[in-house]
């Protein structure tokens, strides 16, 4: 799926998103993380409402980074527009832990997401193991022998490994290429899918 350009700014007071664990509230940085407000009670993506076309009036999502403990549930669009703040915490859980540097995550991305808990139906957590990767950080990875891409996805924040609790790998992996969005990747013995909004291919 192509990059949208979605990056525009829609400064319009966000919805919000609670970070759990080391957090993020009210757009204020506590400790290591960033934190907004409470998000709306209705805002999980299960039992958002939908509007004519079929789209959701919100979109929302529930993110675990596994590697800091720091978790975000927010609303990152709604009939408003873009929420800056809620992208903020999304960007913030998804940053590259070891070099502790965040970048604008993919909004098409963070769309291909949303569709995937709505098509397993699920309001558990998505748990990432890897999100944003700083350029540092995957060297180090190649150097030391690990598979990763010298110009990998996650590079541009247009990558994304996740698991879902109470969700079997194999029907992750088989909504995921169901959305025919990009590529899709199975880990069978590291227990995680590859999601990235580049072209539309399979491995694993």
């Amino acid at each position: 799926m192509p990059n949208t350009p979605l990056r525009r700014r829609c400064f319009l007071k966000a919805l919000g998103g609670t970070v759990f664990g080391k957090t993020v509230l009210g757009g204020a940085v506590l400790g290591s993380a960033v934190v907004v407000p409470p998000l709306a009670r209705a805002a999980s993506v299960s039992d958002t409402l939908e509007n004519t076309s079929g789209l959701p009036l919100a979109r929302s999502l529930q993110l675990e980074n596994l590697h800091t403990g720091e978790s975000v549930a927010t609303a990152f669009w709604t009939p408003q527009g873009y929420q800056p703040d809620a992208l903020q915490a999304i960007n913030k859980v998804l940053r590259d832990h070891r070099a502790d540097q965040a970048t604008e995550m993919d909004i098409g991305l963070l769309e291909t997401l949303v569709e995937l808990t709505r098509r397993l139906d699920t309001q558990a957590p998505v748990q990432v193991i890897s999100a944003y990767r700083s350029p540092q950080t995957n060297e180090m990875l190649r150097r030391k022998g690990h598979k990763v891409a010298k110009r990998s996805y996650h590079l541009k924040g247009q990558a994304v490994d996740i698991r879902i609790p109470g969700v079997e790998l194999k029907d992750l992996h088989r909504a995921a290429l169901s959305l025919k969005r990009g590529g899709v990747g199975f880990y069978g013995r590291s227990n995680f899918v590859h999601l990235d909004v580049g072209p539309v291919r399979r491995w694993g």
